[in-house]
Protein backbone atom coordinates (compact mmCIF):
# COMPACT_ATOMS: atom_id res chain seq x y z
CA UNK A 1 0.00 0.00 0.00
CA UNK A 2 1.24 3.33 -1.33
CA UNK A 3 1.59 6.23 1.49
CA UNK A 4 -1.03 8.18 2.58
CA UNK A 5 -0.83 11.46 2.30
CA UNK A 6 -1.28 12.98 6.17
CA UNK A 7 -3.15 16.09 5.42
CA UNK A 8 -5.81 17.66 3.19
CA UNK A 9 -5.70 21.61 2.20
CA UNK A 10 -8.70 22.34 0.38
CA UNK A 11 -9.01 26.19 0.04
CA UNK A 12 -8.07 29.16 2.37
CA UNK A 13 -9.55 29.79 5.81
CA UNK A 14 -13.04 30.86 5.07
CA UNK A 15 -15.83 31.45 7.29
CA UNK A 16 -19.27 30.87 7.38
CA UNK A 17 -20.10 27.66 5.92
CA UNK A 18 -21.26 25.59 3.31
CA UNK A 19 -22.89 22.43 5.82
CA UNK A 20 -22.95 20.04 2.68
CA UNK A 21 -18.96 20.32 2.69
CA UNK A 22 -16.72 17.95 5.08
CA UNK A 23 -14.76 20.77 6.49
CA UNK A 24 -13.15 21.32 10.24
CA UNK A 25 -15.56 22.57 12.63
CA UNK A 26 -15.37 25.29 15.43
CA UNK A 27 -17.07 25.87 18.49
CA UNK A 28 -16.04 28.69 21.54
CA UNK A 29 -17.59 28.78 24.51
CA UNK A 30 -17.07 30.85 27.69
CA UNK A 31 -15.80 28.47 30.10
CA UNK A 32 -12.77 25.68 35.41
CA UNK A 33 -10.19 24.28 38.84
CA UNK A 34 -8.08 21.08 40.38
CA UNK A 35 -3.99 16.69 40.86
CA UNK A 36 -3.21 14.75 37.93
CA UNK A 37 -1.52 11.25 37.64
CA UNK A 38 2.10 11.59 36.53
CA UNK A 39 1.82 9.84 33.23
CA UNK A 40 3.79 9.79 30.34
CA UNK A 41 4.99 12.77 31.27
CA UNK A 42 7.66 14.79 29.11
CA UNK A 43 10.78 15.29 31.82
CA UNK A 44 11.05 17.96 33.37
CA UNK A 45 13.82 19.53 35.61
CA UNK A 46 11.45 21.63 37.71
CA UNK A 47 8.34 20.85 39.53
CA UNK A 48 5.49 23.18 40.35
CA UNK A 49 6.97 24.39 43.52
CA UNK A 50 10.45 26.12 41.52
CA UNK A 51 8.12 27.25 39.00
CA UNK A 52 7.08 30.85 39.72
CA UNK A 53 10.76 31.89 40.65
CA UNK A 54 11.78 30.42 37.38
CA UNK A 55 9.53 31.99 35.27
CA UNK A 56 9.81 35.00 36.59
CA UNK A 57 13.51 35.38 36.15
CA UNK A 58 13.37 34.80 32.35
CA UNK A 59 9.89 36.50 31.59
CA UNK A 60 6.94 37.21 33.39
CA UNK A 61 4.82 33.79 33.21
CA UNK A 62 2.22 32.65 30.88
CA UNK A 63 -1.44 32.94 31.86
CA UNK A 64 -4.04 30.37 30.97
CA UNK A 65 -6.54 32.11 28.53
CA UNK A 66 -8.06 28.69 26.35
CA UNK A 67 -8.42 25.11 27.00
CA UNK A 68 -8.92 23.99 23.64
CA UNK A 69 -10.78 20.44 22.95
CA UNK A 70 -10.30 18.24 19.83
CA UNK A 71 -13.83 16.27 19.39
CA UNK A 72 -13.27 13.24 18.31
CA UNK A 73 -11.00 11.02 20.29
CA UNK A 74 -10.98 13.86 23.19
CA UNK A 75 -14.86 14.87 23.70
CA UNK A 76 -15.60 10.92 22.60
CA UNK A 77 -13.94 7.91 21.76
CA UNK A 78 -15.80 8.01 18.37
CA UNK A 79 -13.38 6.45 15.61
CA UNK A 80 -15.08 2.86 15.30
CA UNK A 81 -18.21 4.94 14.98
CA UNK A 82 -17.33 6.53 11.86
CA UNK A 83 -15.92 3.65 10.55
CA UNK A 84 -19.28 1.54 10.80
CA UNK A 85 -21.16 4.90 9.20
CA UNK A 86 -18.92 4.95 6.46
CA UNK A 87 -19.24 0.78 6.01
CA UNK A 88 -23.05 1.44 6.49
CA UNK A 89 -22.82 4.05 3.60
CA UNK A 90 -20.41 1.01 0.74
CA UNK A 91 -23.01 -1.14 1.86
CA UNK A 92 -26.00 1.19 1.60
CA UNK A 93 -24.74 2.12 -2.29
CA UNK A 94 -23.29 -1.11 -3.02
CA UNK A 95 -19.37 0.40 -3.14
CA UNK A 96 -16.92 -2.24 -4.67
CA UNK A 97 -13.21 -1.49 -4.58
CA UNK A 98 -12.19 -2.71 -6.93
CA UNK A 99 -15.15 -2.82 -8.95
CA UNK A 100 -15.29 -6.61 -9.25
CA UNK A 101 -15.43 -7.29 -5.78
CA UNK A 102 -17.97 -9.67 -4.61
CA UNK A 103 -18.99 -7.78 -1.74
CA UNK A 104 -19.41 -3.62 -1.28
CA UNK A 105 -15.99 -2.10 0.65
CA UNK A 106 -15.80 -2.66 4.35
CA UNK A 107 -12.69 -1.00 6.45
CA UNK A 108 -11.41 -3.13 8.96
CA UNK A 109 -10.29 -1.86 12.46
CA UNK A 110 -6.78 -1.86 11.59
CA UNK A 111 -6.53 -0.18 8.45
CA UNK A 112 -9.40 2.33 9.87
CA UNK A 113 -7.36 3.21 12.55
CA UNK A 114 -4.34 3.30 10.32
CA UNK A 115 -6.03 5.68 7.78
CA UNK A 116 -7.69 7.81 10.06
CA UNK A 117 -4.54 8.61 12.00
CA UNK A 118 -2.67 9.50 8.70
CA UNK A 119 -5.50 11.61 7.09
CA UNK A 120 -7.74 14.03 8.68
CA UNK A 121 -11.79 13.99 6.83
CA UNK A 122 -13.67 12.02 5.60
CA UNK A 123 -13.52 12.94 1.93
CA UNK A 124 -9.63 12.83 1.83
CA UNK A 125 -9.76 9.72 2.98
CA UNK A 126 -12.14 8.34 0.26
CA UNK A 127 -10.56 10.38 -2.33
CA UNK A 128 -6.94 8.70 -1.82
CA UNK A 129 -8.46 5.55 -0.95
CA UNK A 130 -9.83 4.98 -4.56
CA UNK A 131 -7.18 7.08 -5.76
CA UNK A 132 -5.06 4.12 -4.32
CA UNK A 133 -7.16 1.29 -5.34
CA UNK A 134 -9.27 2.36 -8.18
CA UNK A 135 -12.15 4.17 -8.20
CA UNK A 136 -15.24 1.98 -7.08
CA UNK A 137 -18.35 0.53 -9.21
CA UNK A 138 -21.69 1.12 -7.22
CA UNK A 139 -25.29 1.78 -7.42
CA UNK A 140 -24.79 5.65 -8.21
CA UNK A 141 -22.22 5.03 -11.10
CA UNK A 142 -22.90 1.27 -12.75
CA UNK A 143 -19.45 1.66 -14.06
CA UNK A 144 -16.33 3.45 -12.15
CA UNK A 145 -16.18 7.27 -12.02
CA UNK A 146 -13.89 8.26 -14.77
CA UNK A 147 -14.42 12.57 -14.78
CA UNK A 148 -13.33 14.49 -11.95
CA UNK A 149 -16.66 15.77 -11.64
CA UNK A 150 -18.17 12.23 -11.36
CA UNK A 151 -16.11 11.41 -8.88
CA UNK A 152 -16.84 14.61 -6.56
CA UNK A 153 -20.19 13.76 -7.44
CA UNK A 154 -19.70 9.99 -6.12
CA UNK A 155 -17.78 11.31 -2.57
CA UNK A 156 -20.09 13.68 -1.84
CA UNK A 157 -22.68 11.71 -1.95
CA UNK A 158 -21.18 8.64 -0.14
CA UNK A 159 -20.09 11.51 2.61
CA UNK A 160 -22.82 13.03 3.01
CA UNK A 161 -25.18 9.98 3.68
CA UNK A 162 -22.40 8.87 6.15
CA UNK A 163 -23.17 11.82 8.14
CA UNK A 164 -26.60 11.15 8.42
CA UNK A 165 -26.02 7.82 9.86
CA UNK A 166 -23.10 8.99 11.85
CA UNK A 167 -25.91 11.73 13.47
CA UNK A 168 -28.40 8.11 14.15
CA UNK A 169 -25.51 6.34 15.63
CA UNK A 170 -24.80 10.05 18.39
CA UNK A 171 -28.37 9.95 18.65
CA UNK A 172 -29.05 6.70 19.84
CA UNK A 173 -28.07 7.13 23.33
CA UNK A 174 -25.42 4.87 23.41
CA UNK A 175 -22.80 7.20 23.09
CA UNK A 176 -20.92 9.07 26.47
CA UNK A 177 -18.28 11.42 26.42
CA UNK A 178 -14.98 10.25 27.55
CA UNK A 179 -14.07 10.10 31.12
CA UNK A 180 -13.25 13.60 33.14
CA UNK A 181 -13.98 15.55 29.71
CA UNK A 182 -17.29 17.04 31.59
CA UNK A 183 -15.78 17.38 34.63
CA UNK A 184 -12.85 19.52 33.45
CA UNK A 185 -15.17 21.67 31.32
CA UNK A 186 -17.16 22.51 34.13
CA UNK A 187 -13.86 23.30 35.95
CA UNK A 188 -12.46 25.63 32.99
CA UNK A 189 -15.89 27.26 32.86
CA UNK A 190 -15.85 27.54 36.51
CA UNK A 191 -12.52 29.57 36.60
CA UNK A 192 -13.70 32.05 34.05
CA UNK A 193 -11.54 30.51 31.44
CA UNK A 194 -12.52 30.51 27.64
CA UNK A 195 -12.74 26.84 25.96
CA UNK A 196 -13.15 26.15 22.51
CA UNK A 197 -13.94 22.78 20.38
CA UNK A 198 -12.50 21.71 17.20
CA UNK A 199 -13.01 19.08 14.77
CA UNK A 200 -11.91 17.82 11.55
CA UNK A 201 -15.76 16.78 11.43
CA UNK A 202 -18.25 18.59 9.31
CA UNK A 203 -19.67 21.03 11.28
CA UNK A 204 -23.65 19.30 11.77
CA UNK A 205 -21.90 16.58 13.08
CA UNK A 206 -19.70 18.32 15.42
CA UNK A 207 -22.88 20.40 16.48
CA UNK A 208 -24.66 17.09 17.37
CA UNK A 209 -22.29 15.79 19.39
CA UNK A 210 -22.23 18.92 21.71
CA UNK A 211 -25.87 18.76 21.52
CA UNK A 212 -26.04 15.60 22.90
CA UNK A 213 -23.06 15.17 25.29
CA UNK A 214 -22.20 18.75 26.17
CA UNK A 215 -25.00 21.32 25.75
CA UNK A 216 -24.89 23.09 22.87
CA UNK A 217 -25.79 26.17 24.70
CA UNK A 218 -22.42 26.76 25.52
CA UNK A 219 -21.33 27.03 22.06
CA UNK A 220 -21.32 28.88 18.51
CA UNK A 221 -19.18 28.15 15.76
CA UNK A 222 -17.44 28.95 12.61
CA UNK A 223 -15.52 26.58 9.90
CA UNK A 224 -12.43 26.63 8.28
CA UNK A 225 -11.67 23.94 4.91
CA UNK A 226 -8.05 23.36 6.04
CA UNK A 227 -7.48 20.01 7.93
CA UNK A 228 -5.51 19.06 10.32
CA UNK A 229 -2.28 18.69 10.60
CA UNK A 230 -2.27 22.75 9.24
CA UNK A 231 -2.57 24.79 11.90
CA UNK A 232 -5.72 27.07 10.53
CA UNK A 233 -8.14 25.77 12.98
CA UNK A 234 -6.57 26.21 16.36
CA UNK A 235 -5.19 30.13 14.77
CA UNK A 236 -8.83 30.50 14.12
CA UNK A 237 -9.98 29.70 17.75
CA UNK A 238 -7.43 31.79 19.14
CA UNK A 239 -8.50 34.48 17.26
CA UNK A 240 -11.93 34.47 17.67
CA UNK A 241 -11.35 34.04 21.30
CA UNK A 242 -9.43 37.05 21.58
CA UNK A 243 -6.11 35.42 23.29
CA UNK A 244 -2.50 34.71 22.25
CA UNK A 245 -1.85 31.52 20.88
CA UNK A 246 1.03 30.62 23.46
CA UNK A 247 -1.54 31.40 25.62
CA UNK A 248 -4.00 28.25 24.66
CA UNK A 249 -3.69 24.90 25.73
CA UNK A 250 -5.11 22.15 23.42
CA UNK A 251 -6.45 18.67 24.47
CA UNK A 252 -5.69 16.51 21.45
CA UNK A 253 -5.60 12.24 21.19
CA UNK A 254 -3.18 12.26 18.06
CA UNK A 255 -0.48 13.37 16.23
CA UNK A 256 -1.82 14.71 13.32
CA UNK A 257 -3.37 17.16 15.89
CA UNK A 258 -0.54 17.71 17.78
CA UNK A 259 1.23 18.84 14.87
CA UNK A 260 -1.71 21.52 13.96
CA UNK A 261 -1.65 22.99 17.75
CA UNK A 262 2.53 23.33 17.67
CA UNK A 263 2.37 24.81 14.53
CA UNK A 264 -0.42 27.42 15.88
CA UNK A 265 2.15 28.20 17.96
CA UNK A 266 0.13 26.80 21.04
CA UNK A 267 0.96 23.69 23.53
CA UNK A 268 -0.83 20.76 23.49
CA UNK A 269 -1.54 17.85 26.10
CA UNK A 270 -2.44 14.28 24.83
CA UNK A 271 -5.79 11.90 26.01
CA UNK A 272 -5.00 9.25 23.65
CA UNK A 273 -6.92 6.16 22.38
CA UNK A 274 -6.64 2.75 21.93
CA UNK A 275 -5.74 3.24 18.10
CA UNK A 276 -3.47 6.54 18.95
CA UNK A 277 -1.84 5.18 21.85
CA UNK A 278 1.49 3.71 19.66
CA UNK A 279 2.43 7.20 18.60
CA UNK A 280 4.76 9.42 18.70
CA UNK A 281 4.12 12.24 21.25
CA UNK A 282 7.24 13.73 22.22
CA UNK A 283 6.20 17.07 21.19
CA UNK A 284 3.05 16.83 24.04
CA UNK A 285 3.61 18.69 27.12
CA UNK A 286 1.66 15.80 28.99
CA UNK A 287 0.38 12.46 27.76
CA UNK A 288 -2.86 10.12 29.81
CA UNK A 289 -4.66 7.81 28.75
CA UNK A 290 -7.88 9.92 29.70
CA UNK A 291 -8.90 13.00 31.50
CA UNK A 292 -10.15 11.01 34.94
CA UNK A 293 -7.64 12.77 37.03
CA UNK A 294 -6.40 15.86 35.38
CA UNK A 295 -7.96 19.28 36.48
CA UNK A 296 -7.31 22.66 35.48
CA UNK A 297 -4.63 23.62 38.03
CA UNK A 298 -2.55 21.31 36.90
CA UNK A 299 -3.32 22.65 33.09
CA UNK A 300 -2.37 25.78 34.21
CA UNK A 301 0.80 25.03 35.74
CA UNK A 302 2.22 22.46 33.02
CA UNK A 303 1.51 25.49 30.78
CA UNK A 304 3.69 27.68 32.90
CA UNK A 305 6.70 24.84 33.13
CA UNK A 306 6.50 24.28 29.53
CA UNK A 307 7.53 27.71 29.10
CA UNK A 308 10.59 27.20 31.62
CA UNK A 309 11.50 24.60 30.32
CA UNK A 310 11.73 25.66 26.79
Amino acid sequence: MAPMASTSLLTPVSFPTAAATARRSFSTHRSPSGALPRLRLRPRSRRASGLAVSASAASPPLSLDALIFDCDGVILESEHLHRQAYNDAFAHFGVRCPPAADAPLDWDEAFYDDLQNRIGGGKPKMRWYFGENGWPSSKLFETPPSSDSDKEKLVDIIQDWKTERYKEIIKSGTVEPRPGVLRLMDEVKGAGIKLAVCSAATKSSVVLCLENLIGLERFNGDDVKLKKPDPSIYITAAKKLGVESKNCLVVEDSVIGLQAAKGAGMSCIITYTPSTANQDFKDAIATYPDLSNVRFEDLRLLLQEAVVTG
